[in-house]
């Protein structure tokens, strides 16, 4: 009697491809839209990067308060209706962007996008790993994060096409926002039919306090200095493009480095994470986009914003991916409540680096202090790391 083989599994397949779709509208297109489109709105309310810092910080504390929400027990066993509810949200909301003006307004429908977008990162990535987990495929891991990138390089090309364009009814940054928007519906409508339902009976289980050791806490500690340092370049960095030159074509290709850079960079990493580990990758991936950050500021024009974006690109989703991996390590029994925390941290950082580096641009006239300032918080971020001993963790 012959014995066939189980057909495998498309569940880790479909999943992955849910979450990298999920990845590109909640943070590529709800969180990083804003980058490209930023010269354009500065332009045409008249904004300054005071202005730009605080409409940047209001969607950095709507993050904050998602993840800090997420972190508690009463969405258990709704995380999929509450993920799809959420980018929902972020599509209405991108649209909205479009239709409003005012710093004031403008923040507020920042702060909820933020929010969106920390329901839809935490329960849809809560989702896609336990399933790549689960199936012992760490592609999973890789194809959702790589989502990010994704979305950004594919925003950048589509400001692009449409500043070619002339636009007599409206302002070029309000059609920008609702192409967002457009193009946020389709990935949400291909999300719907491939995110796979989590097992009930795990979903539903109430998980337990984490228990605080020291290198979980240096690296909580290190993930929120790196939400400071990285955010000063990923907010302004096309809005640094376009003060070297007014060139739409150099800021897209800024972003799109940026994008490109960042789907590519945890296949890039791969190597040296198994060499090495995950904690020694971790570490790298901060040095790294310690020296990009700098190198904005520091590098003759364009090769400043080139090089910039493609360090930024290649690291900031490897350090937010490692990080939450090696939170999950050190907390296994409550893996969503450390990713909601680390989160937090990650967003309390990042309140403070836009409005930080956004005042201080506007007073001193130049991006040049902030970035430098935000390059010495990530190698602070790197200190704390291998002092507090998080390089000791073993990931599985």
């Amino acid at each position: 009697m012959m014995h066939r083989t189980p057909a495998p599994s498309h569940e880790p397949v479909r999943a992955a491809i849910a979450g990298a779709l999920a990845m590109a509208v909640a943070m590529g297109l709800g969180r990083f839209f804003y980058t490209p489109v930023l010269p354009g709105m500065m332009a045409g309310l008249g904004l300054n990067a005071a202005d730009a810092g605080i409409i940047a910080a209001a969607n950095f504390a709507g993050y904050l308060l998602g993840a800090v929400l997420a972190a508690y027990g009463w969405a258990a066993g709704f995380e999929r209706r509450l993920a799809l509810g959420a980018l929902v949200s972020t599509v209405l909301l991108l649209l909205a962007m479009g239709l409003l003006s005012g710093v004031a307004a403008l923040s507020v429908v920042r702060f909820l996008a933020g929010l969106a977008s920390a329901f839809a990162m935490i329960f849809t990535s809560g989702i896609v790993l336990s399933i790549g987990l689960v199936h012992r495929d760490p592609r999973v891991q890789m194809a959702h994060f790589s989502g990010v990138g994704g979305g950004i390089a594919v925003s950048a090309v589509l400001v692009y096409l449409l500043s070619l364009v002339e636009f007599s009814a409206m302002p070029a940054w309000r059609v920008d926002w609702f192409a967002g928007a457009l193009l946020g519906a389709a990935g949400l409508v291909a999300v719907a039919i491939l995110l796979p339902r989590p097992e009930g009976g795990a979903s539903a289980l109430r998980e337990p306090p984490i228990a605080w050791t020291r290198p979980l806490v240096a690296l909580t500690a290190s993930y929120g200095l790196f939400g400071i340092g990285y955010v000063v370049t990923a907010t302004f960095i096309v809005a640094i493009a376009r003060e070297g030159a007014e060139s739409p074509l150099l800021e897209c290709l800024t972003w799109l480095v940026t994008g490109a850079a960042a789907a590519l960079s945890l296949l890039a990493w791969k190597p040296l994470e198994r060499r090495f580990g995950v904690a020694m990758a971790y570490l790298l991936a901060i040095l790294v986009e310690t020296v990009g950050v700098a190198a904005t500021v520091t590098l003759p024009f364009p090769w400043s914003a080139l090089v910039g974006g493609a360090l930024l690109g290649i690291t900031f989703i490897v350090v937010t991916a490692y990080g939450l991996q090696l939170g999950r390590v050190l907390a296994s029994q409550s893996p969503r409540r450390v990713l909601a925390l680390m989160t937090a941290a990650f967003g309390v950082g990042q309140i403070l680096g836009p409005l930080g580096a956004g005042f201080l641009a506007a007073r001193t006239g130049s991006y040049f202090l902030p970035s430098l300032a935000a390059a010495a918080i990530l190698l602070l971020a790197a200190g704390i790391t291998v002092l507090g001993g998080a390089l000791s963790i073993k990931s599985r």
